[in-house]
């Protein structure tokens, strides 16, 4: 009679355990199977693909096998200057990740009647978020004389509080690197003969041709029709005033009338205007004229050392010692 109970002990004893065990085992399952359409993370990887343009629109775009990712601001132009930007992600700022049934190209994504194939099998568009955009100048330097140059602007792209929303649910990233597009540009001309010209009454130096103008408000006792002893050039420092130095670049002719006026005429139009950093003394931003007798005259050779140029936040360094140019006059 004990030993039957015992076993009846034991026999429910193990038949509770197993209860428990397949409980476990069926809501695993249940969670497992379970996907409201936001616990899956797909992952997206485009960091490493270079960023490629359609000329004909104003899609840039990024593509790795059968997929791409697609960014469209209507309307936008990339700035030619330092600065950050952000835009909503809408109807005209959209962002778009596609899939493909082959390996997709840029034909695929730019042209007006795109190939028959590849074909989309999937698509997330976005909603809310912003589009951030932080530009920077690309520069190249000169080893020679340590000049720079900007040959293009990095638009460094990145997507906040975006929201994918595909077909199974939606995919939120506080931060989405969409990565750099570079767009280059034409460098300043700087194309002058060096042979300065000088105003009679503002005393204002100046050099130029068709397209563009270097001009400087010298300091008048830099000009002297003295000879300068060896190695000891007169000095001064540019600064807002005294020894301003300012590029213009013109989008019309320009000729010798534009200079020399009360005001300068409004044509040709200015399309570009960089003007000097302040110097600092013994560093940089100075100017050195070097007078020697030539003739019954004088030549006055004017350098720029270290001289910085600037428009809003971008800047370019003329170089070690910039030859301005030479200036003659006589007594």
């Amino acid at each position: 009679m004990q030993l039957e109970q015992i076993k009846n002990s034991i026999f429910v004893t193990n038949n509770k355990k197993m209860k428990r065990v397949v409980s476990l085992l069926v809501f695993a399952l249940l969670l497992n199977g379970c996907d409201d359409g936001d616990l899956i993370q797909e992952d997206i990887s485009f960091e490493d693909v270079a960023t490629q343009n359609c000329t004909t629109n104003n899609i840039i775009y990024k593509l790795k096998d059968t997929e791409a990712l697609i960014l469209e601001v209507v309307g936008f132009t990339f700035p030619t200057e330092t600065k950050s930007q952000e835009l909503d992600i809408s109807a005209s700022n959209r962002v778009l990740y596609r899939f493909y049934n082959g390996a997709v190209t840029s034909s695929t994504i730019c042209e007006t009647i795109p190939p028959a194939t590849p074909i989309v099998v999937d698509q997330w568009t976005t909603s809310g978020g912003k589009i951030v955009i932080n530009t920077t100048a690309v520069k190249t330097t000169n080893t020679t004389d340590n000049s720079t140059k900007i040959t293009g602007y990095n638009h460094n792209i990145t997507f906040k509080n975006i929201t994918f929303v595909k077909s199974n649910g939606t995919q939120v990233y506080e931060t989405f690197p969409f990565g750099d597009y570079v767009i280059s540009a034409t460098p300043l001309p700087f194309a002058f003969n060096k042979t300065l010209e000088q105003c009679s009454s503002s005393k204002q130096l100046y050099d130029y041709n068709s397209s563009e103008a270097l001009i400087l408000d010298i300091d008048p006792t830099l000009i002297v029709n003295e000879a300068t002893l060896l190695n000891a050039p007169r000095t001064g420092l540019i600064s807002d005033t005294k020894n301003k130095l300012t590029y213009r670049l013109f989008s019309g002719l320009l000729t010798g009338a534009y200079f020399c006026n009360t005001t300068f005429p409004a044509t040709p139009a200015v399309s570009e205007e960089w003007i000097a950093v302040a110097g600092v003394a013994n560093e940089s931003g100075i100017v050195e004229v070097t007078t020697t007798t030539l003739g019954t005259g004088f030549k006055h050779t004017v350098v720029l050392k270290k001289a910085k140029m600037k428009k809003g936040s971008s800047d370019f360094i003329l170089g070690e010692n910039y030859i301005y140019g030479e200036l003659l006059t006589t007594n």
